[in-house]
Parts: C-alpha cells; structure tokens; sequence
C-alpha cells in the first residue's frame, strides 16, 4: 500500500476533560468532503498527507442549530468547515466517518420531514493489496 498517497483525517473532540478526547481518524485517498456521523458539538479536525504534514485544518468547528446524526466537513485549500444538516440525494457517494475512524461510503439515506427518524446505509470495502 502507498501510504504516501493517503490522508489521514483526524478528528478530536475538544470539550471533553480538559485537554480534550480523539474521536475518530481514518486513513483514505485524498477527500474534500467528509460526513462525520454522530459528531460533538464542537470537533477540531486535522488533515495530513501521507507522510505527516498538515495540509487542512478546522478548530473550534461548532455545531450551528439542532443535532443531526450527520455533519458535513469540507475542505477548501487548508481550510476545514463545517455543516449540521440531512444529507441529499447528491450527498450519496460521499464519505462517512463514525466514531473510532472507519470509514464508508453513504449509499442510501431518507429522513422523515420532522427529523424524528432516518435510514441510511452505507458501504465499506477494503483492499489490503
């Protein structure tokens, strides 16, 4: 595996104890979009290349308005922010990170108009050639 042509997204929860608590990092082939599900209220993310240099970063990236179980990260230059919304019909195909750092592709997603139920699938693969 080319280790150099991955990133690796790191995700850290800032309000937890007084330094704070990692919540999730996953390595993938480069992104600007990454959805988080079930984020805190408030993330630090750090994104590094491959051999450890930091090419995008976002701190404090707080949550705006009402919880939802997904977050949407975007990457723009060294930039990271940040987006509390249901994800669309053009979201699927995108990444989702869940807590620890495994990462998937979102395939399917519904949510009722009240926001009190939602669906979703999503795919993982791996190739460890």
């Amino acid at each position: 595996m080319e280790l150099k042509n991955l990133e690796t997204w790191d995700l850290w929860y800032p309000g937890a104890g007084p330094t704070g608590l990692p919540f999730a990092r996953g390595r993938l082939d480069p992104a600007t979009v990454m959805w988080v599900h079930a984020a805190p209220k408030a993330l630090d993310v750090t994104v590094r290349d491959g051999i450890g240099r930091v090419v995008a970063e976002g701190k404090r990236l707080r949550r705006e308005g009402d919880y939802m179980p997904l977050t949407r990260l975007e990457r723009a230059g060294a930039y990271i922010t940040r987006e509390d919304r249901w994800p669309t019909q053009e979201d699927l195909g995108s990444l989702v990170i869940l807590p620890g750092g495994e990462v998937g592709t979102l395939t399917e997603w519904w949510n009722a108009d009240d926001g009190l139920e939602w669906r979703w699938k999503v795919e993982f693969y791996n190739n460890r050639r």
